[in-house]
């Protein structure tokens, strides 16, 4: 018995055309509902005329310009330049007297003094140095009370310029001969100098000298490393005395800038020294740097007497 053919079923194509016709429904309906409640804004629109003719010369073409205040529209008798006459037109024309226009401010302009600047500016230094002498003579008679007995003794001197204030001390009540680590004699001594520091701002710079006699060891091959260990020492001490260490700069001399001769035993003694810098304000660090170390003052400079560091290497 003959099977019945199955016929497929027609495939519609067009079958896209239904919802792209309701797109096109639905936005001519969105612009349609748009234009119907949109609306002409005649305010701004009076505005950008009025504008547009005063800009290319001609009077307002609102049909009612708008009225802001007192001030009439532009494009009037008011607000127009006065008129002019020129050669070759019909009829005279009246100039406007100069009386008749607004007159304008004048602007006067007063340069600066330089000269009264400059006294501020001296002023204000001279008093920001004597403040910075007071702290100093201050910063000394604490320390010379401080260490009245070392002073006595001649183990410390103390000496105040115009800019810093050295604090010398004797090396061989500091150090052993060719090390770095402090007596304890010198906790004692570093402990009291510091307590009197700690509460000022002023810079300190801790400066190491040595003698002229070379030394050579495994830790300190040349007496540079020698001098720059003995100050970091007093460095370590003074920061853990509650000194802050922005404050405090280490300077390693070794036998560069000596106070004495070094052919005898004595001037090697006074070479050998650490120096404690209190310097007046910041800026005088660069100006105290390049200062060596002076001789012994005069007796109505210092206070004790002037000796050094470590024995004899």
């Amino acid at each position: 018995m003959a099977r019945k053919a199955h016929h497929e079923d027609h495939v519609n194509h067009e079958a896209w055309a239904i919802p792209y016709g309701d797109l096109v429904t639905l936005l001519l309906a969105f612009f349609v509902v748009m234009y119907a409640i949109s609306s002409l804004n005649e305010g701004k629109y009076r505005v950008l005329a009025d504008a547009m003719a005063e800009a290319f010369g001609g009077p307002p073409r609102a049909i009612t310009p708008i009225q802001l205040g007192t001030i009439e529209p532009s494009g009037s008798r008011r607000d127009s330049a006065p008129p002019m006459s020129r050669p070759g037109a019909r009829g005279p024309i009246a100039p406007v007297p100069l009386r008749d226009w607004p007159e304008r401010p004048r602007i006067v302009r007063t340069a600066p003094n330089p000269s009264s600047a400059t006294a501020d500016s001296r002023a204000s230094d001279a008093a920001a140095e004597s403040a910075a002498r007071e702290r100093l003579a201050e910063i000394s008679a604490q320390v010379e009370d401080a260490l009245a007995d070392m002073i006595e003794r001649d183990l410390i001197r103390v000496r105040r310029e115009r800019r810093f204030l050295e604090v010398e001390i004797r090396s061989d009540i500091l150090f052993a001969s060719g090390v770095a680590t402090p007596e304890p004699i010198a906790v004692d001594i570093l402990d009291r100098l510091a307590r009197v520091l700690q509460p000022f701002s002023n810079p300190l710079r801790i400066e190491g000298h040595t003698d002229a006699v070379p030394i050579s060891t495994s830790i300190y091959p040349t007496n540079w490393e020698l001098s720059a260990a003995r100050a970091a020492s007093v460095v370590h001490l003074f920061a853990a005395r509650a000194v802050p260490e922005t404050r405090m700069a280490i300077v390693g001399h070794a036998d560069t800038r000596p106070i004495a001769g070094n052919d005898t035993p004595d001037g090697r003694r006074l070479n050998r020294r650490v120096v404690v810098v209190v310097l007046a304000r910041p800026e005088s660090d660069s100006e105290h740097a390049d200062q060596p170390s002076e001789p012994t003052p005069e007796p109505n400079q210092s206070i004790g007497s002037t000796v050094s560091q470590s024995e004899e290497q």
